[in-house]
């Protein structure tokens, strides 16, 4: 059986890539795009829909407010946020499924339609079936962290949030830098993004996670992009991607 998505973003061009991506995936079809909340519900009321990618940022009645009024159907779809920004936090709030941040990765697409896949048939099987094994159970969103354990010297340290200036990895390794020092730990950068506060931290590359509140200068750079200079003992300068610039000079109204 097909699933049937609907895609809901005011940006035309995210649409089109997103129902590119999708086109390999057999069981699911585009059944419906909306560029607003108001057209999405239009359709919703039209039509069931197994899943819904949902954009975030959107004018009026934005995506979050969306996902609040169709919790009150019966039989809400699934929800999937697509966001350019470090908003996950307010998914899990609202029982979204999974959220995928733009540019939107192939392989983090086919494991959220995974998700999607396993709760559909978790709905329509029999009521004696067995549980699916653990492995095939959906994993619930990560518990915040309170605070970070890192390693230095052989000890064991409990670092709050700000007090982390930023995280980097080096030879498959991921450091936690403070004002003066650097610790180990054993979470990953990823793990780390989910985990800690999102309105505090951001994910500037993929081997960078920063601390908003410690940046101190932006360094332009002719191609677009930027540094980032945080305010630890070495005036330390933190990359940025090409795709993430876009994103920091929104946040910072640039």
């Amino acid at each position: 059986m097909k699933l049937r998505a609907l895609l809901v973003d005011g940006e035309y061009s995210s649409r089109k890539e997103l129902r590119y991506l999708l086109q390999r995936f057999e069981d699911i079809q585009v059944v419906g795009e909306a560029a607003n909340a108001l057209e999405a519900l239009e359709l919703i009321s039209h039509l069931e829909y197994s899943v819904i990618f949902l954009d975030i940022a959107m004018p009026g009645l934005n995506g979050i407010d969306l996902a609040h009024r169709l919790q009150d159907k019966l039989d809400s779809p699934t929800i999937i946020f697509i966001t350019a920004h470090e908003e996950y936090a307010f998914a899990f709030a609202v029982n979204a499924l999974d959220y995928l941040h733009k540019p939107i990765q192939p392989k983090l697409l086919e494991e959220a339609l995974m998700k999607v896949r396993q709760i559909k048939v978790s709905i329509t099987a029999p009521k004696n079936n067995p549980l699916p094994p653990k492995s095939e159970a959906i994993t619930p969103p990560p518990k915040p962290l309170e605070v970070v354990p890192v390693e230095q010297g052989g000890k064991i340290f409990l670092l709050h949030q700000d007090e982390i200036v930023f995280i980097y990895t080096d030879k498959d390794k991921v450091y936690i830098k403070t004002q003066k020092d650097s610790y180990l730990t054993h979470f990953t950068l990823r793990e780390l993004e989910l985990r800690l506060n999102p309105t505090l931290f951001f994910r500037s590359h993929r081997c960078y996670l920063v601390n908003i509140q410690r940046m101190r200068e932006l360094i332009p750079y002719l191609n677009g992009t930027y540094s980032i200079v945080v305010d630890d003992h070495e005036r330390s300068e933190i990359l940025v991607s090409r795709a993430k610039s876009r994103i920091l000079k929104e946040m910072l109204g640039l």
